[in-house]
């Protein structure tokens, strides 16, 4: 069983509401969901859509074929009708879209009058229509009245029975009328855990004690600032929704500096203001944690679609030579993980260290069973108290054999802790000569870079376990490459190479992944840029050149039938 949901409309009529509340029925109902949005950069009209795929085995990307079609606009049955499954069907309201369909596979629903006439007000359509889809299913509304009992709770009981009501309404109408409707999804295990790649950031960065976020929202970002500031009375963490960009990392530097873990986040137009404070963060040896969710580009470009176009930008950014480590999570559960690593090597090394996202993993939504709280790492490298009291000196860049200084709380002993954004010698004072100066650097960079280095764990690999095809990604590619790689497995001997812990990049000790690619026969890089960004830093900083590229830069992710289709040609 593997089913997909599309719900189109205009920014406005609900469609996230409809998505959200199916996507978290099915995963209640035990189903492995994956979701993913497509939406404009504006408030009202437009064309967006939510797409839900659920099933009975491990879902991970988007299907091109859709079985259900919500259609609550008349844009939504141009664009997608040829979309539709060889069983598929379209709901829609046609006193709403003033038209009427009569082709074989579309069912007219007066989602507005069955919520005027059982619920009490039109505005209740799109409950009608979430009842409709779990009708034309099979599937019965206990998970679904729960989830409106919980998320009415406080509006009253009237507004609870107006909308269970407004379901029933839409249920009982898709039952009675959809009959050639031949789908069935009846709850098959527990519940699972269902949770966004922003969401799942904002959740490892309080597992990893964040106390201070500031940012200034920009689309994708926003959606961590929004999750952590949800949480933050429950756990004691300061939000600032800052004027600008500028003063967002600046902020977060500061709250660093006090002794406390700190992040900042935003997307690549907001990031280009923050490049200074990047650079005074590894002068002065500050920790911090940046989410960098990509967008498209130039400019603004499609601020609300997708791209893997800025690694080269985390990379290379800011003015100096200093370490840095970019993590690229593939999946919300490695998302969770490595913003717990983030925070862990930031503090550790007194370095800046990014999350790389981008839209399509911020905003897709997939189920687990669970996380594991007891990988969670939390170590505090900070001196404080009674530690920091008792030395008899204390140098905040003080020349150590691995290159961390003693990190001290500023007021929390007797010793003054000073640092600078001018090059400084070991007590963080303005120093002018060459000598200090290679110390200094040497310090930075070069003592604890092969350290760091040895923290990168190697990419995964899946599939054949002696490849003559290999696929290698990076980020958000995770999920449709694995995909990808079980439908084409069999025919050919191919396996994946996926990359989340992007730079510095893993040794070979670990896993000679190298060693995969060049014993392989072909060699296809696939990224969601124009230019395979990853590709050229694996050039660049092993020598190693991929046979092919597959690269997509419409500002859309690939689907599992169009990335296959694009293996395949080459292939053959």
């Amino acid at each position: 069983m593997d089913y997909s949901i599309k719900i189109g409309g205009e920014a406005g009529q609900g469609i996230q509401t409809i998505g959200d509340t199916l996507a978290r029925v099915f995963s209640k109902a035990g189903y492995y969901v994956f979701t993913h949005q497509d939406y404009e950069s504006r408030i009202r009209g437009g064309h967006n859509f939510f797409q839900i795929r659920f099933s009975d085995k491990p879902v991970m990307a988007s299907r091109d074929k859709i079985d259900i079609l919500v259609a609550l606009d008349k844009e939504s049955i141009e664009q997608h009708e040829k979309e539709l499954s060889e069983y598929g069907q379209i709901i829609y309201d046609s006193v709403t879209l003033k038209q009427q369909r009569e082709k074989s596979y579309f069912l007219d629903i007066p989602f507005v009058n069955l919520a005027a006439e059982h619920g009490g007000n039109k505005i209740m359509a799109n409950t009608v229509a979430t009842g409709a889809v779990l009708g034309m299913l099979g599937m019965e509304l206990d998970i679904l009245l729960d989830i409106i009992k919980d998320t009415f709770k406080k509006k009253g009981e009237d507004i609870i029975k107006a909308n269970i009501n407004a379901a029933m309404a839409g249920h009982d109408y898709a039952v009675k009328e959809c009959i050639k409707c031949s789908f069935s999804a009846a709850p098959i295990s527990r519940p699972r855990m269902l949770i966004a790649g922003n969401d799942a950031i904002g959740l490892g960065a309080i597992a990893s004690g964040c106390k201070f976020y500031a940012a200034y929202p920009m689309t994708p970002s926003t959606g961590i600032m929004e999750y952590v500031a949800s949480k933050a009375k429950e756990y004691g963490i300061v939000i600032e929704q800052a004027e600008d960009e500028i003063a967002a990392i600046n902020m977060t530097l500061g709250a660093s500096f006090a002794g406390v873990r700190a992040m900042t986040g935003s997307s690549g137009g907001g990031f280009a203001l923050m490049v200074e404070g990047l650079s005074l963060a590894a002068m002065t040896e500050t920790p911090i944690v940046i989410a960098l969710a990509q967008r498209p580009g130039p400019a603004t470009g499609f601020p609300t679609r997708t791209e893997q176009a800025e690694l080269q930008f985390a990379l290379y950014t800011a003015h100096g030579e200093f370490p840095r480590v970019i993590f690229a999570p593939g999946t919300p559960e490695q998302a969770f993980y490595l913003t717990n690593k983030a925070f862990d090597i930031a503090e550790k090394y007194q370095i800046p260290v990014f999350i790389l996202t981008d839209q399509y993993l911020a905003d897709s939504q997939w189920t687990f069973d669970e996380f594991d709280s007891s990988k969670i790492k939390y170590t505090d490298y900070r001196l404080r108290g009674e530690a920091f009291e008792k030395l008899t000196e204390y140098k905040r860049h003080a020349f150590t054999d691995n290159g961390v200084s003693p990190l001290g709380v500023p007021g929390d002993a007797k010793h003054l802790v000073v640092t600078d954004s001018d090059e400084h010698d070991e007590e963080g004072h303005i120093v002018e000569d060459a000598e200090t100066r290679i110390k200094m650097v040497n310090k930075r960079l070069f003592k604890k870079l092969p350290l760091i280095r040895k923290e990168i764990e190697p990419p995964s690999i899946y599939g054949h376990s002696n490849p003559e095809i290999v696929i290698s990604g990076w980020g958000s590619t995770y999920g449709v490459m694995k995909e990808a790689v079980d439908e084409l497995s069999a025919n050919w001997d191919i396996a994946m190479l996926h990359f989340s812990e992007v730079y510095p990049l893993p040794s070979i000790n670990k896993f000679n992944y190298l060693k995969i690619l060049k014993d392989a026969k072909m060699t296809i890089c696939i990224e969601n840029n124009a230019t395979g960004q990853f590709a050229r830093l694996i050039r660049a900083e092993t020598g190693y050149t991929f046979n092919r590229l597959i690269n997509r830069f419409d500002g859309r992710p690939f689907t599992v039938e169009s990335l296959i289709g694009e293996i395949d040609a080459l292939i053959r």
